[in-house]
């Protein structure tokens, strides 16, 4: 098709240089497409630096602690994505002798890969031709064949991927590319610059003026509330933090104790509340400070096998994000 041609021309002249653009190694590839499942552009550069600086390699990232990964992902959100690199990249080390699996249908196995990253290291990495379709491509698809249907539902992935899948070029990878950077700089949400568009000329959309209500979503989402209520213990400049589990929000991050799981009566000295939202929780939570003398504080510590720490030690743990605001300020 001739939007085709169109649009790989002009994302040869105003590609974004992405630092992780400069290669094509699936390694690299795949911690880019983690990041930015849920985390802006300009947002998350400096956290792939960063995550690339400290673990270069899927070896060095499989050979780390879950809690050097969980450190270095502090403040991206989303703990599940760090998880499962950490597993994944273990699971690639030992099982598959640390050779990164080459075809979509086997990418998509690993754990906490999903279509649309699968298909854009397949196409990247590797060269296959599946279309990479995420809400970017969704868009662009949406208004450029003038589709009402629902993305949301699955049934709309599925039409869009059959219907790409015999388009796609013998550049797969610098395709799925263009059609995410015309997503982000040219047909956006809100207020798409259709004047400018390279495929323009060819978008159903855009030539009925619908542009501006493509693509259909349903936006539904039930929100549950919570309450949390933290005991924050000190004693002088050491205080007291517990791992999560691993069967809820927050999994394997570190946190202050559980108010309702200290038996005894302490006095508290200050009270500290916050609302933090989430995709679908808003949670409501109260810090309680306590302040306690030397033998109080090791009697609790050991009651509750928390682990205890200077407060100078605080930057080499995750901690959930209004956990961290609050400790930046107390």
């Amino acid at each position: 098709m001739n939007f085709i041609s169109l649009l790989n021309k002009w994302y040869k002249k105003n590609k974004r240089p992405l630092p992780w653009r400069k290669t094509s190694d699936p390694y690299n590839i795949w911690i880019s497409e983690i990041i930015f499942q849920q985390t802006r552009i300009e947002q998350g550069t400096n956290y792939y630096n960063n995550f690339i600086r400290k673990f270069p390699n899927l070896e060095k990232l499989a050979l780390s602690t879950e809690d050097e990964v969980l450190h270095m992902w502090k403040g991206l959100g989303y703990y599940s994505r760090a998880h499962n690199l950490f597993f994944t990249a273990q699971h690639i080390y030992k099982d598959l002798e640390g050779i990164f699996p080459s075809t979509y249908s086997e990418i998509l196995k690993l754990k906490g890969i999903g279509k649309y990253t699968a298909a854009a290291i397949a196409s990247i990495s590797f060269n296959e031709k599946i279309p990479a379709i995420d809400g970017n491509a969704f868009r662009v698809y949406s208004r450029f064949f003038n589709s009402e249907k629902d993305i949301s539902k699955s049934s709309t992935f599925n039409y869009f991927f059959n219907l790409m899948l015999p388009l796609m070029p013998d550049n797969p990878g610098d395709f799925n590319q263009a059609i995410m950077d015309l997503g982000a700089i040219i047909c956006s949400p809100s207020n798409p610059k259709c004047i400018i568009c390279p495929i323009q000329v060819d978008c159903i959309a855009y030539k009925l003026n619908n542009q501006k209500i493509l693509p259909i979503k349903s936006s539904y989402k039930k929100i549950t509330e919570l309450n949390i209520h933290y005991a924050y213990i000190k004693c002088h400049r050491e205080i007291l933090i517990i791992k999560r589990g691993y069967n809820d929000i927050w999994k394997g991050l570190y946190e202050f104790p559980k108010f309702k799981d200290i038996h005894e009566i302490y006095k508290i000295s200050n009270t500290y509340t916050t609302t933090h939202k989430l995709t679908h929780k808003i949670l409501h939570i109260t810090i309680s400070e306590i302040n306690l003398e030397s033998s109080e504080f090791y009697t609790i510590a050991k009651a509750l096998n928390a682990t205890i720490l200077d407060k100078k030690q605080l930057k080499l743990y995750a901690f959930p994000k209004p956990l961290d605001f609050f400790l930046l300020y107390n």
